[in-house]
């Protein structure tokens, strides 16, 4: 497939509300990743300012959490550049200790797509959200306590629950929690792969208008990484889709989801929209299929 990117319009132009954002907090600049002799990433530019919500799209298989691997130095690229924070990191220079060094500063975090993973069945839910402000070192107990008890706070849940384990959590608990483990060392990048996809309609939604909050509160650049353009479309300001490995497309999301342009973004608007249309759907979805394939 062709590497260009259809552009619905550029970040902070009329067309969308990402013109308020702040400073740039994650700068992707030509990103390639090779695993074996496979390039999964070819050439990715992107970018996430302060409170802003990016929605990195695609199916699996297309390179979006390897993507954001690589912004957290955890696989290794052979071409581009990633830069984060406000005093402009480069990751893709980081090795051994200095890359060791920088996670500890928490400037960017993660948060998985399944809690009861990511999260230590064993550990309770207080020395689980503690965990970063323990690596991070230099603060006593009642100064990680009320960390805790803040971040706990900030996502909704009550201090009385860093007793239990994550077993004894509901599944939108749980993504809380996970949540809250990452704002605890006061990150300024929060990359959420697929956060909703294991939860049900409710619990996804609380979760999302959460994410959607925090990210004005905290003045943080977030990247909403999903399968689903569908679920993420309330509260992302931009959208980027992501093709076997290329942007394919990128834009404010209103204007996206209205004028979608690259037949791989009208699949997918069309995979959400049809999920419960019956054998119309699907006849739908095998047809853009067939001109997604046909373009490559």
């Amino acid at each position: 497939m062709s590497e260009s990117v259809v552009t619905a319009s550029r970040p902070g132009t009329a067309a969308g509300p990402v013109g308020a954002a702040g400073p740039v907090l994650l700068t992707a600049t030509g990103i390639r990743v090779r695993l074996g002799r496979r390039e999964i990433l070819h050439g990715v530019d992107l970018s996430v300012r302060s409170g802003e919500v990016v929605g990195l799209i695609g199916e699996t298989g297309s390179g979006k959490t390897t993507f954001a691997r690589a912004a957290l130095g955890l696989v290794p690229t052979t071409d581009g550049s990633i830069t984060v924070g406000r005093e402009g990191t480069q990751v893709t220079g980081l090795h051994g200790s200095r890359l060791r060094a920088f996670r500890r500063t928490g400037t960017v975090q993660y948060v998985f797509q399944d809690p009861l993973r990511s999260l230590d069945p064993d550990l309770t839910v207080g020395r689980s959200v503690a965990q970063g402000l323990v690596l991070r070192g230099g603060l006593g107990a009642a100064q990680i306590e009320t960390g805790v008890t803040e971040a706990l706070h900030a996502v909704g849940l009550e201090p009385e629950l860093t007793g239990r384990t994550p077993g004894q959590l509901s599944g939108g608990q749980r993504q809380r929690v996970a949540i809250a483990r990452a704002l605890a060392v006061s990150p300024q990048v929060l990359i959420c792969d697929e956060p909703v996809s294991a939860l049900d309609a409710a619990h996804r939604n609380h979760v999302l208008q959460l994410l959607n909050g925090l990210r004005r509160d905290r003045d943080l650049g977030l990247l909403l990484i999903s399968h689903d353009l569908g679920s993420v479309a309330a509260v992302s300001d931009r959208v980027a889709v992501l093709y076997r490995g290329s942007i394919v497309e990128e834009g404010p999301t209103a204007q996206v989801l209205a004028q979608p342009e690259h037949p791989y973004t009208r699949m997918l608007l069309a995979s959400a929209a049809s999920l419960h249309a019956g054998d119309a759907g699907a006849a739908q979805r095998q047809a853009l299929r067939r001109e997604v394939l046909a373009s490559t």
